[in-house]
């Protein structure tokens, strides 16, 4: 049985992006809306297609409302940080009641995952690193498209990292409480250390960077104790052989990309945290290998320097759109 592909492929992408540029031009025939029609009758294109115009709506979502003034005040004050949940919930519904989220339709729309960060006790943005002092002192470092929940109580101090990645300093606790970080795989408790926690699809990775931290996986209660200079991932059921710290999850706190012989698509891939728009990568490029720093939270000069020493090139194909093609 043949199934329709979950993501679109590159080709329809950069097809989508270019008749996206087209008809937004104004300046469109006939004859090119009747080819566009017919590009859109493919399975691939058409999700190629509402792809690029859900990120179309993250650089206009109020504009199609009837009622944008009412729409930007509502949502303004539902991004204050001082709002309870509920008073973000409560807003939400009352946009939901007025019918003033037609303008994207709730389930695909760039709101969706920004509600998503508001009911999160602390959410980063795109482009976005945040430092977050915690009330026993401890510090933590929100990296871009990343939120976590906080649940301190008088016997433990507890964060749950619910996508993304952050960076942790532990401060010592007058009350002795155990400092706990959960993730979808599991369970970390730190003793007395700085350590980065990154939500992967299928697993957590830990890297310890002073002290140690003990994981223990959600399903199988396997434990190990990762110290200094070591990095892990675990599994609801397994934990891997530590390795080698990699410097990389740490310096994004400091806002550098290092890249040490790791593929062009995973560079890409990072710096896509920092880009509110699509970062588009040939698959004729992705494989090659990249060395040296970068500025993460400036990624088009990123991109120019990469053009610099790589055989690639860049085009822009929206204002939000960048293609990394072979040079």
């Amino acid at each position: 049985m043949n199934t329709a592909p979950s993501q679109p492929s590159y080709q329809a992408m950069e097809q989508a992006a270019k008749w996206f540029a087209l008809l937004q031009s104004g300046s469109v025939t006939d004859a090119e809306q009747a080819r566009w029609k017919h590009w859109l009758e493919n399975t691939d294109n058409q999700l190629a297609w509402d792809y690029v115009e859900r990120i179309s709506r993250r650089f206009d979502p109020i504009r199609t409302s009837p009622d944008r003034d009412i729409a930007v005040d509502a949502l303004q004050h539902a991004g204050q940080r001082c709002f309870k949940r509920r008073q973000i919930l409560f807003s939400i519904g009352a946009l939901a009641g007025t019918g003033l989220l037609s303008w994207a339709g709730w389930r695909y729309s760039p709101l969706n995952g920004i509600t998503q960060g508001w009911l999160a006790d602390y959410y980063a943005a795109a482009g976005e690193i945040r430092d977050i002092l915690l009330p026993d002192g401890s510090q933590v470092w929100l990296n871009a498209g990343s939120a976590l929940d906080l649940d301190y109580s008088p016997s433990l101090r507890r964060l749950h990292l619910l996508r993304g990645e952050m960076l942790i300093q532990t401060a010592e606790d007058a009350a002795q409480r155990p400092f706990i970080v959960d993730s979808t795989q599991g369970r970390l408790l730190a003793l007395g250390t700085r350590f980065t926690v990154r939500q992967e699809e299928s697993s957590t990775l830990i890297s310890v960077y002073q002290g140690a931290v003990q994981a223990r996986t959600a399903n199988t209660g396997k434990t190990a104790v990762i110290h200094t200079g070591q990095q892990t991932h675990f599994t609801p059921h397994t934990i891997t052989p530590t390795q080698h710290a990699d410097p990389a999850r740490e310096a994004w706190s400091r806002g550098i990309l290092i890249a040490d012989n790791i593929p062009l698509s995973q560079v890409i891939q990072e710096l896509g945290r920092y880009y509110k728009g699509h970062l588009s990568l040939s698959p004729e490029i992705a494989h090659l290998t990249v060395l040296g720093s970068y500025p993460a939270m400036d990624p088009e000069q990123a991109l120019t320097m990469l053009a610099s020493v790589m055989p690639i090139r860049i085009e822009r194909r929206l204002s939000w759109w960048i293609s990394i093609q072979p040079k």
